[in-house]
């Protein structure tokens, strides 16, 4: 059973009045009694998403089958601010590292990034709120316990964040295939490392608002790397160049 999965009304509002974080709520399109409402009041209170689908993806996510047109998905662990982030870099006098995520998909690579990003001594991980997957059970179990260590940030735009940490002196490399080779980059000083979804890669206005991109060099058959991956790659050549 998924310990994070929250079904019926009652459950789903008690929920939010009790300020359990709600990654994504699910509603049934076409609901408008006054229940939802309230629910969909508390959401938006708490700033949460929200997604009108069918009735049938609701009985396929469904695990109770009582879902009575409403189903919350809870985060398995409290997320960060970016100060916290910023402010974990200055405790222990390093220039700030973080990893920022546009539109990773698969909790297994969030998990696998954030478990990474510990072990390389990034300071935090920033994620954005929409098409994207947070803080599940299995992000924080693939993490293996890194989650407790390494904060992770949720924002709604990326590229307004981005923006605000250059004004704080951070200047962000984007990876990308048609990048110049990681290798002639200069990685070192205060750094976002940011790595795009596993289908699309980097979107192209956070693309843009990056300083330069940087691609791993290619040996093989096929042309890309699994997210975690690639971001392992590039994380530990910040490593190698800030040594």
């Amino acid at each position: 059973m998924n310990e994070n999965r929250i079904e019926g009304r009652n459950a789903v509002l008690e929920a939010f009045r009790s300020g359990k974080i709600i990654d994504k709520l699910y509603i049934q399109e076409g609901s408008h009694d006054g229940p939802l409402q309230n629910i969909m009041r508390e959401a938006k209170k708490a700033d949460c998403i929200i997604n009108f689908v069918s009735t049938q993806r609701l009985d396929e996510m469904s695990e109770t089958k009582k879902h009575q047109g409403v189903i919350a998905v809870a985060a398995a662990y409290e997320y960060a601010e970016v100060d916290d982030i910023l402010n974990k870099a200055r405790e222990k006098g390093e220039d700030p590292f973080i990893i920022i995520l546009d539109g990773i998909e698969d909790p297994h690579n969030l998990g696998a990034i954030i478990r990474t990003a510990n072990q390389a001594g990034a300071h935090g991980v920033i994620i954005p709120k929409h098409r994207a997957v947070g803080l599940t059970a299995t992000v924080a179990r693939t993490s293996a316990g890194a989650l407790n260590y390494t904060p992770v940030a949720k924002v709604t735009n990326i590229t307004k964040t981005m923006e605000e940490l250059k004004k704080k002196g951070l200047w962000f490399v984007c990876a990308d295939m048609d990048g110049e080779p990681m290798y002639r980059c200069n990685l070192k000083g205060p750094i976002g490392l940011v790595i795009g979804n596993e289908g699309n890669g980097v979107g192209e206005l956070v693309r843009k608002t990056c300083d330069f991109t940087a691609s791993i060099p290619m040996k093989g058959d096929i042309d890309s790397l699994n997210a975690s991956v690639a971001a392992g790659i590039l994380m530990y050549e910040i490593v190698r160049q800030r040594a």
